[in-house]
């Protein structure tokens, strides 16, 4: 159905325009006279050359899909219907690809089905978490609660994981400078003062052959060097795409000296925020645990979490399954004993998910804070140390000239 662009006046003589799908242009100028608006201007929107090309096509970001769920709960919670409030979310999207995904919704619901198994068709946007907690909010009647506390959750979600990229971005970043500093000193640089060098007809101090040797290794096998290293990249991420292969690398990540503690805080961190929003929204126990392994992120902890399911089916409590892990630490299993004790387990999960946000970001000062001295030693090492080696025959010979 074609879509058209209109502009016009309301009773009060302000200028209004917008966008409205119908079949011919003698409906939208009804429709928008029923609104009190006399059009001005009508015409048809140009269609999308590459409105079907997909990698062309915006993406829906976390954000996007955030202040949807923000917007559809106050809608609620002001008693409009669903439909309505989808109809209203579809006309004020400017995101095109999350605008054919709502009127697709729309019209699913339109259709009779329901609003979490309309969702559920586009699982890389809505996840079983965001599903299941609708379909539950629908069950039970709360559905303005239920969005209001997802939007909360990735929003904390959204903070933690971007708190986690940039204390990992800086080392990286750094790394692959120093890297292309060094690659371009040995490989152009170095082989200059070899030339010079030459020239004098004396002996090299041993620092500078080596790093002589080196670089004429490294100017020789340039190609070799970046094709292993291509290979290495390509054989790492076929060995983790395997099952075997993604457990090994997870369990050795979360026992990495420090960015493991920071991994294993953060899964804490996520396992009970995920566990107490679900639970408190009246999701089953089971339920929710097979998602939060679903969304672990690390094999480990999947693991873990689907042994702890497996327990609490055949009757046990979640805290002695959790501490027999060895993934979650002690005090988070006791705390979660007692709530689940004192039948307060969902709001106890809370606190704990509250408790390890501030661990989080206390491990990641903590980290900026240890990395940041230590990559300029090593930045001043390695390339102080290629300077200095290049000078030395140079001082050698001002010492040999002065005697």
């Amino acid at each position: 159905m074609p879509v058209y662009l209109w502009q016009g006046k309301n009773v009060r003589g302000e200028k209004k325009k917008g966008e409205m799908e119908s079949s011919s242009e003698e409906i939208v100028r009804s429709s928008l006279r029923r609104m009190k608006i006399e059009p001005t201007k009508i015409k048809q929107k140009p269609k999308d050359l590459f409105g079907n090309v997909a990698f062309l096509q915006p993406k829906v970001k976390q954000h996007d899909i955030i202040l949807f769920a923000r917007q559809f709960s106050t809608m609620i919670d002001a008693g409009l219907p669903i439909i309505q409030c989808l109809d209203i979310l579809y006309a004020q999207q400017e995101n095109a690809t999350f605008k054919k995904m709502l009127k697709s919704i729309k019209e699913s619901v339109e259709g009779g089905a329901t609003l979490a198994e309309s969702l559920k068709k586009y699982p890389n946007q809505f996840d079983d978490l965001f599903v299941n907690m609708v379909a539950a909010g629908e069950a039970g009647g709360i559905l303005d609660t239920i969005l209001r506390r997802l939007s909360v959750y990735m929003e904390k979600a959204a903070k933690l994981k971007a708190q986690v990229k940039g204390a990992m971005t800086y080392p990286v970043v750094t790394l692959i400078i120093a890297a292309i500093v060094l690659a371009v000193i040995l490989v152009f640089v170095i082989p200059v003062f070899q030339e010079m060098f030459a020239d004098f007809g004396s002996e090299l101090p041993a620092f500078t052959q080596l790093v002589i040797d080196v670089s004429n290794f490294a100017k020789k096998n340039i190609i070799w060097i970046v094709i292993g290293l291509i290979l290495f990249v390509f054989a790492f991420k076929k060995v983790y795409g395997t099952e075997k292969g993604r457990e090994m690398v997870d369990e050795m990540v979360l026992k990495l000296p420090v960015f493991g503690a920071l991994i294993r805080k953060v899964a804490v961190a996520k396992f009970t925020r995920t566990m107490s929003t679900m639970l408190s929204s009246g999701v089953a126990i089971l339920e929710a645990l097979d998602i939060v392994a679903k969304t672990a992120g690390n094999k480990t902890i999947e693991k873990a979490v689907y042994s702890v399911r497996s327990d609490i089916a055949e009757g046990r409590t979640m805290a002695d399954p959790l501490q027999e892990s060895g993934v979650f630490p002690s005090m988070v299993c006791q705390m979660i004993a007692v709530g689940e004790s004192t039948g307060a387990l969902d709001s106890m999960l809370e606190k704990i998910a509250v408790f390890y946000d501030d661990e989080v970001d206390q491990a990641v000062e903590n980290l900026t804070a240890l990395i940041e001295p230590f990559m300029l030693v090593f930045l001043g090492v390695t390339i102080g140390g290629l300077v200095i080696a290049m000078y030395l025959p140079i001082f050698k010979m001002a010492g040999t000239i002065g005697g």
